[in-house]
């Protein structure tokens, strides 16, 4: 890692994206789907994470068949406004669909439980060829915003020079569903009890960043998906702070 002691006197600007963890109950306890990025990946290279990415402009499109919490609850939820919360649940939704296969839409009564249909237009939505309205809008569906809740903030220490502003949901897997690894962006995913994947990094066979690690730290304090889903949460920014120490950089969260 690039590492400066001082932050810049102009720091990136962070850009809006959205993290989704996708829970499921497996046999031995709550587990969540995790993506090894490939190295080639200008951001976060070769680590452990969750689905997500960064927001586009036309996820704020309000034309798109919402059911679920409004826009204007998500803002509450994660202290901004409604344009940019209406985004995130959308980058949420789209990302979720585009990296996993697992889509959070339906219509107002019933989820989707099988996405085979949509790969067409899953690869269009990853070429930016098709935007999430216009998927969404073609095959009458409504997006779910009722499937997820919200999780934490972070936002990218302010020594780094590429910077993202996230916001954490959690949504457990419609039944139905299966969530596969078919992205470019990873050379593998699965399922993981949370406390597996936090020793496996401890070992040294993966690496995670911080805000992965905090969250996996978090869900392994829940014995199923709908206890962490259930669980009562006060989303507040958090912005690490990278402080060198000799040879070593210390990560600190507050």
């Amino acid at each position: 890692m690039n590492f400066s002691d001082a932050v810049p006197a102009e720091p990136a600007v962070p850009r809006d994206a959205a993290t989704v963890l996708l829970l499921r109950d497996g046999d031995n306890g709550l587990e969540v789907f995790l993506q090894r990025r490939v190295n080639a990946m200008a951001f976060a290279a070769g680590m452990t994470v969750f689905p997500g990415g960064g927001v586009d402009q036309r996820d704020a499109d309000a034309t798109i068949a919402w059911a679920g919490p409004p826009a204007t609850d998500w803002a509450s939820w994660f202290n901004g406004t409604e344009q940019v919360a209406r985004a995130l649940v959308c980058a949420a939704v789209r990302e979720t669909f585009e990296e996993s296969g697992v889509l959070l839409a339906g219509t107002a009564d019933e989820v989707v439980t099988d996405t085979a249909k949509y790969a067409g237009a899953r690869e269009a939505l990853v070429s930016r060829e098709l935007s999430l309205a216009d998927f969404l809008a073609r095959e009458g569906l409504t997006l779910r915003s009722d499937l997820l809740r919200p999780w934490a903030h972070w936002i990218t220490p302010a020594q780094e020079k590429r910077r993202y502003d996230t916001r954490f949901f959690a949504a457990i897997l419609p039944h139905g569903q299966e969530a596969d690894g078919k992205t470019t962006e990873a050379e593998s995913s699965g399922w993981w009890r949370p406390a597996e994947a936090l020793a496996d990094a401890e070992a040294g066979r993966s690496m995670l960043m911080p805000p992965t690690w905090h969250t996996l730290s978090e869900l392994a304090e829940f014995g199923t998906a709908a206890e962490a889903l259930a669980a009562e949460r006060t989303v507040e920014a958090i912005i690490p702070k990278l402080i060198r120490e000799g040879d070593a950089i210390r990560v600190v969260a507050e």
